[in-house]
């Protein structure tokens, strides 16, 4: 297993675990990323965990002649992680088309170009949103996809949708689409993870910049749902977990004798845990107690959610390995080396 492995948005917190754990397993990634939603230190990150300098290249997986230009460059790629996208859920609720124009655009680009230079394996990063607020729990791979909450979400479905309606047409394209939930955590060396530009989005980063004091306290965005403790319920998992995920993905691809196949798979822990448990959970790990308070909703937030993982776990044969307090753990131990 020496392939060269594309990975967009490969300096972004997912794609740089990928990177890593590619490596490791024997791949070669190839970032390409436009430093949009990622800074450059994610990159010594990676070439300090692996003891060498991973190719990367600067620019926009969407515009097609910068593609082109890699593509020509790079022969013999074997497969693209999809990484590269816009991801904050509030965020495109209040801005919609900056959503479709980026995840979307992006993503049909890569379909156009990928055929060109026979890249035959398509790992896709989706999500636990196309599920919406599901009837039943846990989700398995075929609950029934909603109305998505957001337009973050939308455009997970309508890639998952692209991908699919691709491999129909008999285009020679084996591809799979990971749908996962709330990663969380940073590697063990401490030397990448979650690195948010601007205030957080996510809860885990919000959580550990309150406990070094660089903001002043947690808003608990609701407390009246109908969950063990009115908070809303998330599938956290590991992100070393998760990018170990992937790998799976690309090893189970090239083990398939078809030539056009999509797939989906379901990557979580297989149980939820609540926001206050997550608060709760690294006041234990990092004995810092935090300063939170309760909020109202927040729009587009779905009220609880987490993963049948089965499939994953025999067709793919992966597993999360990881607990909620080992990956909040990793997370404090990140954000002490950027205060």
């Amino acid at each position: 297993m020496s392939g060269k492995i594309i990975v967009t948005g490969g300096a972004g917190y997912i794609g740089s675990h990928t990177v890593v754990e590619l490596s490791k397993a024997g791949y070669q990634p190839i970032i390409i990323d436009n430093f949009a939603n990622a800074e450059k230190r994610a990159v010594e990150g990676i070439n300090q965990i692996l003891n060498t300098e991973v190719t990367c290249y600067e620019g926009d997986c969407g515009d097609a002649d910068f593609m082109e230009g890699i593509l020509t460059k790079e022969s013999s790629v074997a497969g693209i992680i999809h990484f590269a996208a816009d991801k904050a859920v509030g965020e495109s609720v209040e801005q919609p088309l900056k959503y479709y124009k980026n995840n979307i655009g992006s993503l049909l680009t890569l379909l156009e170009v990928m055929p060109k230079h026979r890249i035959p394996m398509l790992v896709f990063s989706s999500s636990c949103t196309v599920y919406g607020q599901p009837d039943q729990l846990p989700v398995t791979e075929s609950t029934p996809k909603k109305p998505a909450e957001s337009p973050y979400g939308n455009t997970k479905q309508i890639g998952e949708e692209m991908i699919e309606d691709v491999v129909k047409s008999k285009v020679p394209m084996k591809a799979i689409a990971l749908r996962y939930f709330n990663p969380i955590g940073a590697h063990p060396t401490a030397k990448i993870g979650e690195l948010p530009l601007g205030v957080p989005n996510n809860l885990v980063p919000y959580v550990t910049q309150a406990a070094t004091g660089k903001l002043e306290k947690i808003t608990v965005f609701g407390d009246d749902y109908d969950t063990p403790d009115g908070t809303c319920v998330r599938d956290y998992i590991h992100v070393v977990d998760l990018a170990k995920a992937h790998v799976s993905a690309i090893r189970y691809l090239e083990q398939q004798d078809s030539k056009s196949l999509f797939d989906i798979f379901n990557i979580g822990t297989g149980h939820g845990n609540t926001v206050l448990e997550v608060i709760k959970t690294f006041e234990e790990v990092s004995h810092v107690p935090l300063n939170y308070t309760i909020g109202p909703r927040r729009t587009g937030d779905v009220e609880k959610v987490y993963a049948d993982v089965s499939k994953a776990n025999n067709v793919l044969h992966w597993k999360a390995e990881q607990s909620l307090a080992d990956a909040l753990r990793d997370a404090w131990h990140w954000q002490q080396t950027l205060s």
